[in-house]
């Protein structure tokens, strides 16, 4: 029998009530929304239920909304799959943009281990419990963490280009 989306919704919200919501499918993966503070309990139901068995991580990692209202500024998106029935779920945690923070699930997917590494290098958010989070990529030095969108996107001092020719101007050329 083939693991159905209303299956994954219904153990979800019996077990975890109103912690997860804005279940859709999206493509070919069913997605939902979760509480923060519920994460390694819901990871872990998802990977311990005899029904669900979603026994491997695929991928974790963070975004950074800057437009967002400061409780939803960054997101820990992870990527689960159950080989069994060939089923990928994807888990969207939003974060508060002030102290970015989440527990970590590297007690429960080894994997996870250089996922969260990456992701604190890179946006600077704090997985609590990581056995060794500090820099994986980016020299230790660094008082910055690039993939935040805190930066303009180009050097306003440039004078080797011209908007006028990439449609950057509100006045036609």
């Amino acid at each position: 029998m083939a693991l159905e989306n209303t299956l994954i919704q219904d153990k979800l919200t019996e077990t975890f009530n109103n912690d997860v919501f804005n279940f859709q499918q999206e493509r070919d993966i069913f997605s939902l929304e979760a509480s923060a503070d519920k994460i390694t309990a819901l990871i872990l139901f998802l990977k311990n239920d005899s029904e669900l068995r979603f026994h491997f991580l695929t991928d974790l990692c963070g975004v950074h909304y800057p437009d967002n209202d400061s409780e939803r500024q960054f997101a820990i998106v992870y990527h689960l799959h159950n080989w069994y029935e060939n089923k990928r779920l994807r888990i969207k945690v939003y974060l508060n943009g002030e102290k970015p923070e989440i527990k970590t699930v590297s007690n429960i997917f080894l994997s996870s281990n250089w996922m969260e590494r990456e992701t604190y290098d890179f946006y600077g958010i704090n997985f609590i419990g990581h056995p060794q989070l500090k820099r994986i990529l980016n020299m230790d030095e660094m008082v910055s963490f690039p993939m935040r969108k805190e930066f303009p996107m180009e050097d306003s001092g440039r004078t080797d280009k011209d908007d006028r020719f990439f449609g950057r101007t509100t006045t036609n050329c």
